[in-house]
This record gives structure tokens, C-alpha cells and sequence, in this order.
């Protein structure tokens, strides 16, 4: 059988990037084409670096062999995650955002969202432009946090479609399914349509360019975070674990999720919530009121960066519920402990 390397890149022409709606030839995602008799070699470049897109890739590429060639063809085919440093508008979705983090959790409670506001915020004080999607469908919190209550996104118009503009808040540009929802109102949604109006707050809507863009996630392992895997290119994810048993096992079940074979998200780090508590009148003293270290040890044992450890302490409550996240404040301990864990994610992201 004689196969040109002309004739490989006419088969792969027909091969579409399914975030970018492009074939693979057309953006030049395909390289190191190598023919010998029937055997064909090449790499390809995708946007989702994630497994199950790997293998759908390789099996829409071995497809259009074969339908060109016959099933004689054998192939050989590496596929690569795009490099960091590629010009992102190669990337259909959420094109101009630099880093996608997820932050979440395998209980509730836990406190994830208010360490979801605080990065946000703290990285805003940083300098750099931050976006935050409360993807917690059935508890939404970041209305609340960024004293946004009440508050309803506009439209905006580019390229003839109207799209979705975040409020900004803190110097944070905000999207919640809490906007579209009374405050007392229950989102009663089945997955699938959770699913549907989560996805409308990446791709309808109008983030421009961001160094971080943070969703924080409903708490648990499920729909929601399958579909954001699929359908979102994710940097990382942050799990977030009170020290207690309980919450660490599924903490553990968590990280497990998504380093599974079919997702292979990063987990860029592990963060212990609550502590410890010290009280005013003494300041000096720290108690382990839901146990010691639990997240640190579970870190260490998972081999995985814990990138802070939170103390339990009332001003950070206090300010989130009058929404303005902690890490704002002037000088108190509650804002060194967020600026501390804000750079020690800005490494840790950026060794990914």
C-alpha cells in the first residue's frame, strides 16, 4: 500500500477540533506526519487535555484512516495537550482566559465558597483580572459574598449575539445562577438542565481577558463536574477539606475523581479549612476543634501540594456575610492568611 503524507493530511482534513469547530489540518494542530508502507505516525494537538477527549481524538483521527486508506492502515498516534504559550484564540471556549480553575469540595459545608471568594478577591488585589462563576446551582453564595443580592446581569452585544456581562465586584467580574433566581426561590434542576444553564455562564457569556478565572463548584462528585471537564478546558482544581475525618473522606474520593484515567484534570492543591481556633483574649492558643493536620496528612499522602491552612476565625464569617470577602481587610490576621495562600496558588499554578 502506498500512502503520501499529502494523502494523511487530505484524510485528517475531515477530522474536526471539537472546541474549536475547525478541522485539526486547517489549524495546524497536526505535526511529525510519518508514512512507511501502511503504517502512518503523527501527533495532534487538542485543547482538552483531558483523557476522554484524548481517546475521542484518536478514534475520530484511526476513523478517517481507515475510511481513506481501508482497515489494512495501521497508525500510530500521539496526541498533546496544547502548549501553554499557544496564542488562546486557538481555544473556542473561554479563548482569552489564561488559567481555569476549579475549586472544589467533597462535602458541603466545608466552607469552599468562602475560600472561593477570598482567592478571587485576593488575586483581584494582586493585580490580576480575575473572574468568578458560582457553578453551585443548588446553593448559591457568591451574590451574597460580593454584595451582589438583588443584582441582574445585562446584555451586551459583539459579533451580532447578544451576550452575558458578569457584574463586577472588588475588582472580581461575577457570574452566579443566583442572579437569575430569587433569593428565597429553590433551583429545583435535574442534571442535564443544570448542566445546560451552567455551560451559557462560560460560552454566552462576555469575560474578556482574564489571568484566572475560578469556578466554584456545587460540593460532591457528579453531573455538574463531568460535564465541566467535558465541556470546559480546566487548568486545575483546588479541593478544599475541613481537617475531620468525615469531610476528608471525601476529600480523598474527590482528588480521586478527577485524576481518574478518563479525566486527568491536575490537582493543583489541597486546602485545610478551619484549622484551628484561636481566640481574641488569647492569642497564643490554637484548638483543633475538627481535629489536627487532617489535610495536610491526606495531602501528603495523595502527594499533593496543601497550599493553605485556614483558621477558623469569626471576622472572615462576619465579612462574608456582609459581602465583602475577608482578604480585603487592612492588616488583620484573617487577610495575611489569604494573601499568604494567594501566592502560594499563583506558584503552584503556574509549575503546572
Amino acid at each position: 500500500m502506498n500512502i503520501s503524507a499529502d494523502q494523511v493530511t487530505a484524510a485528517l482534513s475531515k477530522v474536526i477540533e471539537p472546541d474549536l469547530k475547525k478541522d485539526i489540518i486547517t489549524l495546524g494542530l497536526v505535526s511529525n506526519i510519518q508514512v512507511e508502507d501502511n503504517k502512518v505516525a503523527f501527533t495532534v494537538q487538542i485543547s482538552n487535555p483531558a483523557m476522554h477527549s484524548k481517546k475521542r481524538m484518536q478514534e475520530a483521527c484511526e476513523f478517517a484512516l481507515e475510511r481513506a486508506f481501508g482497515k489494512e492502515v495501521k497508525s500510530a498516534i500521539l496526541i498533546e495537550a496544547l502548549p501553554k504559550d499557544r496564542d488562546p484564540e486557538v481555544r473556542k471556549v473561554l479563548p482569552n482566559v489564561k488559567h481555569i480553575i476549579a475549586i472544589a469540595s467533597g462535602k458541603g459545608g466545608v466552607g469552599k465558597s468562602t475560600i472561593t471568594s477570598n482567592l478571587a478577591a485576593g488575586l483581584a488585589k494582586q493585580g490580576y483580572k480575575v473572574g468568578l462563576v458560582d457553578a453551585d446551582i443548588y446553593g448559591p453564595s457568591a451574590p451574597t459574598m460580593f454584595d451582589l443580592v438583588g443584582q441582574r446581569p445585562k446584555g451586551v452585544e459583539k459579533d451580532g449575539k447578544t451576550l452575558i456581562q458578569p457584574i463586577e465586584s472588588y475588582g472580581v467580574k461575577v457570574l452566579s445562577i443566583g442572579f437569575f433566581s430569587e433569593p428565597d426561590q429553590a433551583v429545583v434542576w435535574r442534571g442535564p438542565m443544570a448542566s445546560k444553564a451552567l455551560n451559557q455562564l462560560f460560552k454566552d457569556a462576555e469575560w474578556g481577558a482574564l489571568d484566572y478565572l475560578l469556578i466554584d463548584l456545587p460540593p460532591g462528585t457528579g453531573d455538574i463536574h463531568l460535564s465541566l471537564v467535558q465541556n470546559v478546558p480546566l487548568t486545575g482544581v483546588v479541593i478544599v477539606s475541613t481537617p475531620q475525618e468525615v469531610a476528608l473522606a471525601d476529600a480523598r474520593k474527590g482528588i480521586n475523581m478527577f485524576q481518574m484515567d478518563s479525566l486527568k484534570v491536575p490537582v493543583v492543591g489541597l486546602v485545610e479549612n478551619m484549622a484551628w481556633f484561636t481566640p481574641a483574649e488569647l492569642p497564643d492558643n490554637k484548638y483543633y476543634i475538627f481535629g489536627r493536620d487532617g489535610a495536610k496528612n491526606l495531602a501528603e499522602s495523595m502527594n499533593v501540594p496543601l497550599l493553605a491552612q485556614i483558621p477558623l476565625i469569626q471576622s472572615v464569617r462576619e465579612s462574608g456575610d456582609v459581602g465583602r470577602p475577608a482578604v480585603l481587610q487592612e492588616n488583620t490576621i484573617s487577610s495575611k492568611v489569604f494573601d499568604e495562600f494567594v501566592a502560594t496558588f499563583v506558584k503552584a499554578v503556574n509549575s503546572k
